[in-house]
């Protein structure tokens, strides 16, 4: 098998692009039943009634024929669904997106080699930097091995906008503009651009100076050493050294994601963040890609510090490079004005936003596993009894489902606040409930791998809906009642979700966002062998909500959840 392995060719990274299948539209029998199921935890006989008589209504109707137009339109389109996400998710809205789109969060190296310290931001920079013009190169050359499900490719597309995108602001509408090619399509750009206090620099990292190979290893691209990328940094930070500090996770993943707009930008695909105290975190625009994109890069950078312990094992030589050029912009007096207003703005809604980063070590995939219980719906479900406890109502939630086994395929919704996880909610809170939660709970968790592994399959409904929304909107007809009904808003229908959460994976990689709705949490987690980590935002200005009360009663679920595990009665 290694013999086989080694005479085979590499598989290149976006060679299965073409063959991908196209992303399906489900039936519109099956999308509405789901969505039928999908209220009913918020619903009273009543409204469920009403509901029931609004859908059949649309199936019926106005529905059946959107549908029709939806399978023509997938008919010449490979995926129905990605231009209009990207417009109505990310580029038509006029809601500031710094903080209400981008996500952010701590580097995980301050785990193991590289804790916070002084005087070493500059030599940290130039190595994580050097790792990163390598991940961009792996890109170019197209050596970074394509991202599989079992043995079935995933789309990678979304990987091409890491590096050399920005989004650029419209009045109605924003743009992205994506650079990036691989080195079989041609050049592409190669700069890098430092911004600190206030002042931007700037300088390329193939230079036409550095034409011989800094590694065996490595494609002899001119990618300019550790050494080399630490002087340009000093020339270009030598007046304008960061002042920001993060003593632990909570404070890092704010400074990501809350800190000073004078050191990123806010449109770009990727902000590396350098803080003096030698700590790091990034900060990305969510319009590009998804976050699985940027916890990638980041499990291989962790990755690539560890084996070397966080140090340089090259060359420490400097050849003769030019110097970094500072990007100087002449503006008027009503730009400075606008300017002025815009970080006003940013910093007043930052200090609203609460975050709270924490890790729940008592046990984590290691022991869920063992008792035959998917880990991430393990923290789906502690985080709806969580919700319940402290709100005394279900939490309308969404979890993100990888879609990406389709062309170009990003997200679909997953809704965890199920009526069988309500129900065990209900039983988890009832004292005279002895010997039900166990069952309750398992049946909870059936649904939710059914539903999870529909959605992954192009089987979920919210995107369905939406494809005929828009198909609505577009033929200019009036919005069908089924979007105006209350239920379709209070079960989270049309972006308001009060429980905004993502599993990051299993790796070592935290972010965070801010809440999707006023009255709501954002709850992003990663899960390791022995431990979970989450980071939780919610608005301060909400009397309703508290980020770090949630985080509390989540923990007691936890341990509620596991007992009820491993006892076969209660």
């Amino acid at each position: 098998m290694a013999n086989h392995v080694s005479e085979s060719l590499p598989e290149l990274t976006f060679q299965y692009q073409c063959s991908l299948p196209p992303l399906p539209v489900p039936s519109l029998e099956s999308s509405l039943s789901k969505y039928l199921d999908a209220v009913h935890p918020f619903a009273s006989e009543k409204e469920l009634q009403a509901t029931v008589n609004i859908v059949k209504k649309f199936q019926d109707g106005v529905g059946k024929e959107l549908h029709q137009k939806l399978l023509q339109r997938a008919k010449t389109k490979k995926n129905w669904l990605e231009e209009w996400w990207l417009d109505t998710v990310y580029l038509e809205g006029r809601i500031p997106s710094q903080l209400n789109v981008n996500f952010g969060g701590p580097a995980p190296y301050l785990e193991h080699c590289w804790p916070p310290a002084e005087g070493v931001y500059l030599q940290r920079a130039s190595v994580i930097t050097w790792h990163t013009l390598q991940y961009w190169n792996l890109l170019r050359t197209e050596r970074l091995a394509p991202q599989k499900s079992g043995k079935n490719p995933l789309d990678m597309h979304q990987f091409r906008m890491l590096f050399c995108t920005c989004k650029v602001p419209g009045v109605k509408k924003d743009t992205i503009y994506n650079y990036f090619k691989t080195e079989r399509e041609g050049p592409c750009p190669s700069h890098l651009v430092i911004m600190c206090r206030g002042r931007i620099f700037t300088f390329d990292a193939l230079s036409e100076f550095l034409i011989t190979s800094i590694h065996p290893s490595i494609h002899p691209l001119s990618i300019p050493t550790y050494s080399e990328l630490g002087s340009l940094f000093v020339i270009s930070l030598d007046e304008t050294k960061p002042y920001c500090t993060a003593e632990n996770y909570t404070n890092m993943t704010l400074e990501a994601l809350t800190g000073n707009p004078t050191i990123r930008w806010g449109d770009k695909s990727y902000n590396s963040l350098v803080f003096s105290d030698g700590t790091f975190g990034s900060n990305c625009d969510h319009a590009p890609y998804d976050a699985m994109v940027l916890v990638s890069f980041c499990w291989y950078l962790d990755n690539q510090l560890k084996a070397t312990d966080g140090k340089w094992k090259g060359s420490d030589a400097v050849r003769s490079m030019p110097l970094p050029e500072e990007l100087v912009f002449t503006v008027d007096e009503k730009t400075r004005s606008d300017i002025n207003n815009a970080k006003q703005q940013y910093l007043e809604s930052t200090q609203d936003l609460q975050i709270v980063c924490h890790a729940f070590t008592a046990f984590g995939k290691t022991a869920i596993k063992q008792k035959k219980l998917h880990p991430d719906t393990f923290v789906q479900l502690a985080m709806q009894l969580a919700y319940y406890r402290m709100h005394k109502k279900p939490g309308s939630c969404y979890e993100t489902a990888m879609t990406r086994r389709f062309y170009h395929g990003r997200t679909e919704t997953m809704r965890p606040c199920t009526q069988e996880a309500l129900n065990w909610c209900k039983a988890m809170m009832d004292p005279t409930c002895n010997n039900g939660k166990r069952k309750a709970m398992l049946l909870a968790f059936s649904k939710h791998n059914i539903l999870m592994a529909e959605a992954q399959d192009g089987k979920g409904f919210d995107r369905h809906l939406l494809g005929l929304y828009l198909i609505a909107k577009e033929e200019g007809l009036p919005t069908p009642e089924l979007f105006l009904d209350p239920l379709y808003t209070k079960s989270g229908g049309g972006g308001n979700f009060v429980l905004s959460s993502s599993l990051l994976g299993y790796t070592t990689v935290l972010g965070a966002v801010a809440p999707m709705v006023h009255h709501g949490y954002g709850f992003f987690y990663r899960i390791r062998d022995d431990r979970i980590v989450v980071s939780l935002s919610a608005w301060k200005s909400c009397y309703e909500t508290d980020a770090a009360s949630l985080f509390t009663n989540f923990c007691s679920a936890l341990h509620e959840m596991l007992h009820l595990a491993i006892t076969s009665q209660l």
